[in-house]
């Protein structure tokens, strides 16, 4: 290797054989043992003249020192000590694979990008073999020799084992000599025979008379076989009763026997003092919340009129109801603190359990009950005389009777296919108030198109059928034609009249109201064609028997005289619309609940109307939840809150400021004789009046 051009060594310093200066590390090859003087004149290049004896001096002194010769080569170029003493730089020699590709592109799972890969593979192989050779020293090809020596080893001692001693004389001739046969007693096994006696049989019989017999005939009919039947099933029963009250009694005797037994801190009295105490420590930690919902009041009502507000006060949630949606809310009727809440889904492609959680102001932290079911709860409806019997309507079209005061979370009827259940979601649980048929019954609407009543047997739920709600076309001048009539409509929410028990309405998918009755179970009484799209919510007024308001899909809330055919008013909300309630204080007070914006956005909000303040528009209306969609609003009967829930699975209370819960006002002009719902009446009478009078102008 030459570094730099035609430069081999210096124009000064010694050189060595090779052409490279001596101070280079460089193998140079050896001059020989000086030689003697006759023959250094016979060398080619002959010394220089001026330093000929001192050479032959130092030759003569030194005779085993290596000579130098100097070559200089005649295209050597002529540097400077400067140039000489520079270091040239190296130069390396790089492995690069042309062909390689320098833009490879890989998709990063950790960034979700594609990334450009910057390292080159310059690597090429161009041929390549696995071997099967060992190395004789290697461990590996040992360890192979050792296991083939094992078997060898083996094999020589099995072939041991099995060699049969020969003790007999070899013959003269080695043609006789016997030949070993290899296959002879392979598996070391003998046979051997031997003739034994046969045994000998002897045969022993007797004869005897045969036995006396008695021939026996009679004809048998089917109702003596029936009759029999009968009878067995009869001895049966009573034997299971027999059976069933003497395990009774042991059972009493042993409960008896534990209750006194057993400790006291799991008796019944330590339970409802562990609930007392509970709620006592919820209360002194939430003391605040409770003072403003016992005490607190909005002072600024007094300086504007028209206008209130809402105060959020507690929010229930339980971990069970996580990720459901609220889809009824129901107020006892007898104890005013507590609220039943059913849990489910709306969303068909999301249908699981349902939750039933009962909550109490008395205690916000917990459920008091919780009732799991097999499907999403949809509605339900306590009994207005027995406070701890809760009718429920599932998804799957079944509805359910629980008992709050029982120990078992099952419920105590259940419909079945024999029992002729819906087929579609139950939207609406009502039970009966007239107590004159003599057993609990309860209505209930879903989406098959049927509105069924069930009654509640000593053993069993049946139901009957009370009307098919049949699908209507649209009819030239709003009559109805029996050749207008086809398929059925799916039903999603009723109310009975509380003035008239046999008058209920039904809302339904379609957009139309139906006014029914109990009596007249072939057709309608009346259809109200007011809404475009699905009535979610339709309600009686509580004061006037006249008066109802319905809320649907198409954003707008309507309110009705089922004597008139069109609606009386009308309020477009702008958004989607999940339910409305009337106030229980005042007859023309009700509350809506919509959801405003899109997406993640998403916040509830609340309109409370009072038509005898404003009957153009809410006098209030507040975000109370974030993120989240109301569902459901209900009032409470007795406390100046309202309860709603969303579809996050909370429920949320809320106080309504004064101006939003003015009830009857009585001044000096008021007629004392009057009651307070002839007021109420006279309310909403004054209402239509204004506004009959408002169209006609």
């Amino acid at each position: 290797v030459f570094l730099g051009p035609k430069v081999r060594g210096s124009a000064t310093g010694p050189v060595a054989a090779c052409g490279l200066p001596v101070g280079c590390a460089h193998a140079c090859t050896m001059a020989p043992k000086a030689e003697p003087k006759a023959k250094q004149a016979a060398r080619s290049t002959p010394p220089p003249a001026d330093n000929a004896g001192g050479d032959e001096e130092a030759m003569g002194d030194d005779y085993d020192m290596p000579t130098i010769l100097k070559v200089k080569p005649d295209d050597q170029l002529q540097l400077s000590p400067e140039e000489l003493e520079k270091e040239v730089p190296p130069r390396v020699l790089y492995p690069a694979n042309p062909r390689a590709p320098h833009n490879t592109t890989q998709y990063s799972f950790k960034e979700k990008v594609f990334k450009i890969d910057e390292q080159v593979d310059q690597c090429v192989m161009h041929f390549s073999m696995d071997g099967a050779i060992l190395l004789k020293e290697s461990p590996e090809a040992q360890d192979q020799v050792e296991v083939l020596d094992k078997k060898e080893q083996e094999q020589m001692e099995r072939e041991k084992e099995e060699a049969i001693e020969e003790d007999f004389d070899p013959p003269e001739n080695e043609k006789e000599m016997p030949q070993k046969n290899p296959l002879r007693n392979q598996f070391n096994f003998s046979e051997r025979g031997a003739q034994t006696r046969n045994c000998l049989l002897r045969e022993r019989a007797w004869t005897t008379e045969p036995p006396p017999t008695t021939p026996f005939s009679a004809t048998v009919t089917q109702w003596e076989i029936f009759d029999q039947y009968m009878a067995d099933i009869e001895a049966a029963k009573e034997k299971d009763k027999e059976d069933k009250q003497k395990g009774k009694s042991h059972f009493d005797e042993g409960e008896k026997k534990k209750k006194s037994d057993s400790d006291p801190t799991y008796s019944e009295n330590m339970k409802l003092s562990i609930k007392i105490m509970e709620r006592m420590v919820n209360q002194n930690a939430e003391n605040e919340v409770y003072h403003d919902f016992k005490f607190w009041e909005d002072r600024s009502d007094e300086f504007r009129e028209g206008e209130g507000t809402l105060l959020p006060l507690w929010r229930f949630s339980s971990e069970k109801a996580k990720k459901k949606q609220v889809t009824c809310i129901k107020w006892n009727p007898r104890y005013n603190d507590l609220c039943a809440v059913g849990f489910g889904s709306y969303d068909f492609m999301r249908q699981g359990t349902g939750v039933i959680c009962c909550y109490s102001l008395k205690n916000t932290k917990f459920p008091e009950y919780v009732f799991n079911t097999d499907a999403g709860v949809c509605c339900l409806d306590w009994h207005p005389s027995h406070p701890a019997v809760l009718a429920v309507g599932l998804y799957d079209g079944t509805v359910l009777v629980y008992d709050v005061r029982a120990r078992t979370k099952k419920p105590i009827y259940q419909s079945t296919v024999r029992t002729n259940k819906h087929t579609d979601p139950v939207w609406e649980v009502r039970w009966n108030n007239d107590e004159s048929t003599g057993t609990l019954n309860f209505y209930s609407v879903s989406s098959d198109g049927r509105v069924s009543n069930w009654f509640l047997l000593k053993n069993k739920l049946e139901s009957e059928e009370v009307m098919e709600l049949k699908l209507m076309s649209g009819t030239s001048g709003g009559e109805d034609d029996e050749t207008s009539l086809a398929g059925l409509a799916g039903g999603l929410c009723f109310d009975f009249n509380m003035q008239s028990e046999h008058l209920f309405l039904v809302g339904t998918e379609e957009g139309r109201i139906h006014k029914c009755s109990k009596a007249f179970s072939g057709q309608y009484l009346e259809t109200y064609e007011g809404h475009t799209m699905a009535v979610y919510t339709v309600r009686w007024n509580p004061f006037h028997p006249k008066i109802f308001v319905s809320a649907s899909a198409d954003w707008t809330v309507k309110l009705w005289d089922h004597n008139n055919r069109n609606p009386i008013l009308s309020f477009d909300l702008a958004q989607a619309i999940g339910d409305v309630a009337w106030a229980p204080y005042a007859s023309t007070t009700f509350a809506a609940i919509t959801s405003d914006g899109a997406g993640g956005s998403t916040s509830g909000v609340v309109h409370i109307y009072d038509l005898s303040v404003n009957r153009n528009g809410h006098i209030c209306e507040q975000k109370v939840v974030k993120r989240a969609k109301l569902t459901h609003v209900a009032f409470s009967s007795t406390e100046p809150i309202i309860i709603v829930g969303d579809d996050r699975g909370g429920v949320n209370t809320l106080k309504l400021s004064p101006n939003l819960r003015i009830g009857v006002t009585r001044t000096e002009d008021t007629d004392p004789n009057k009651t307070d719902l002839d007021l109420q009446i006279e309310k909403m009478e004054h209402l239509l009046e204004m506004v009959t009078e408002t169209k006609e102008s």
